[in-house]
């Protein structure tokens, strides 16, 4: 019982899920290092704004600098890689028995997540350069699902917590 208690507590799955999405933004930082222009050319696309509707209305606010989409790019990659780290540093934290650490790495690691895909992906890849409106290079299904997984590890570790 006491076995069950354990691996079937808040604590418990909140360490399981600070590993999962650390293992999760691992590997995605990986692909996008090691498949480097597959990605590079979802991101030119999504700003290019080349397959949306076209309007006049907004298509100014399309950016087309390889400079730009290269750096945007690169800090995407950096930004993932060192999420991984903050949320790998949380589980290490959590399995030391180091609750208090865990918990700020923990958090640190999915509200860097929860700004990338909510913030990045979602508002201003989404709106701003209308990835909405392309058949093609639609990624808002994909930032949605990583969206809720920071926001599911949010609401578990802080649920009921004064700080």
């Amino acid at each position: 019982m006491r076995l069950l208690a354990r691996v079937g507590s808040l604590k418990a799955a909140v360490t399981a899920l600070t590993g999962i999405t650390a293992l999760y933004m691992a590997l995605v930082a990986f692909g996008n290092i090691t498949d480097y222009e597959t990605n590079h050319a979802f991101v030119q696309h999504v700003f290019a704004m080349d397959t949306t509707f076209g309007s006049p209305n907004t298509s100014w606010r399309a950016i087309t600098s390889p400079a730009v989409v290269t750096a945007a790019y690169v800090l995407i990659i950096i930004w993932e890689a060192v999420t991984a780290l903050v949320l790998l540093a949380g589980l290490v934290a959590w399995l030391r028995r180091r609750e208090e650490v865990a918990r700020r790495l923990s958090s640190a690691g999915w509200v860097m997540q929860a700004l990338l895909f909510g913030g990045g992906f979602i508002a201003i890849g989404g709106e701003w350069f209308l990835m909405w409106q392309s058949k093609d290079w639609n990624g808002l299904s994909a930032a949605f699902q990583n969206f809720v997984v920071a926001a599911l590890g949010l609401i578990l570790l802080h649920a009921g917590r004064r700080d």
